[in-house]
């Protein structure tokens, strides 16, 4: 049962509403929590970033909607989210949704948490089904350590920036990609990290065509240009392979090379030899000497 949204659980005193992030189905309506359908049904207003598949998610899960229902999506979210946060503090309970997952997290809601941050105002979330983490355990790729990379960016300049800031990161990584950019999405990955870095498509998750295909960058390009690939798309790439360190001097390069990007020489090699462990003092004074 959710808590009166006038009352502090914790004390019993009475304060300005909330808002509550709340996860949805990212295909299968089953996985669909107790706790978001309660907040369906009691919340004041409900934000959804497309109203129309919200309708299709409550006709699914047989609850009626009593709040006031509005449209919250990347195009109008700067221009709503001060109406919203002020319905907050004058008591309203605001349920956020998105399409599929955890609002905020690759989906709209992130500067309405960032405005109730700012004005004091009590955020919680209701959670649930996440493609990242989904994707994650399903991909067969260490899960101990990894990080979330969203979409790469559309012009191949700026994609190929984004991975070569990537070409050290050991941790697992995850994307979104479209279907129909995912090929293009491969190839480029290939390029960067080479034919042999494992990774996983993960093709849509908890519905009924699930599938996740497996293997190398090489082998799933292969795969992609055979095939016309359709649905939600998660992609999980393997880390970078543990290198040896080497001598200091053969990772002055790598100082240099972010220096080149604007980043001061401290702060470069502090950077460098963390990622290839080598001493610091080291490198610092290989960098010197290479000048």
């Amino acid at each position: 049962m959710e808590p009166n949204p006038s009352t502090r659980p914790d004390s019993g005193t009475p304060t300005v509403g909330r808002i509550v992030l709340a996860a949805t189905p990212i295909g299968n309506t089953g996985d669909a929590s107790a706790r978001l359908v309660e907040l369906l049904a009691t919340a004041d207003i409900v934000a959804a970033e497309d109203t129309r598949r919200l309708h299709r998610l409550v006709q699914g899960l047989g609850v009626t909607v009593t709040g006031r229902v509005i449209s919250y999506h990347e195009h109008n979210e700067a221009a709503k989210t001060g109406e919203l946060l002020d319905q907050v503090r004058a008591g309203s309970t605001l349920l956020m949704v998105t399409d599929a997952g955890m609002p905020a997290v690759s989906d709209p809601g992130f500067r309405l948490v960032a405005g109730a941050v700012a004005a004091g105002l009590t955020v919680t979330a209701a959670p649930g089904p996440s493609a990242v983490l989904t994707a994650l355990a399903l991909s067969g790729l260490p899960t101990d350590r990894f990080c979330f990379e969203g979409f790469l960016p559309r012009k191949a300049g700026e994609r190929a920036s984004r991975l070569a800031d990537l070409a050290a990161e050991r941790r697992t990584m995850v994307f979104f990609e479209a279907p129909h950019r995912l090929e293009v999405m491969l190839r480029a990955l290939r390029e960067r990290f080479g034919p042999d870095r494992p990774i996983a498509v993960c093709r849509e998750l908890t519905k009924t065509y699930e599938e996740v295909i497996r293997g190398t960058l090489g082998e799933l390009l292969l795969w992609a240009e055979g095939n016309e690939v359709r649905g939600e798309i998660a992609v999980v790439l393997g880390g970078a392979p543990e290198q040896a360190a080497g001598t200091p001097e053969d990772h002055v390069a790598a100082v240099n090379e972010l220096m080149a990007q604007g980043i001061r020489l401290k702060e470069a090699v502090a950077a460098v030899a963390e990622d290839v462990r080598v001493s610091k003092r080291e490198l610092y004074s290989a960098v010197l000497a290479a000048r």
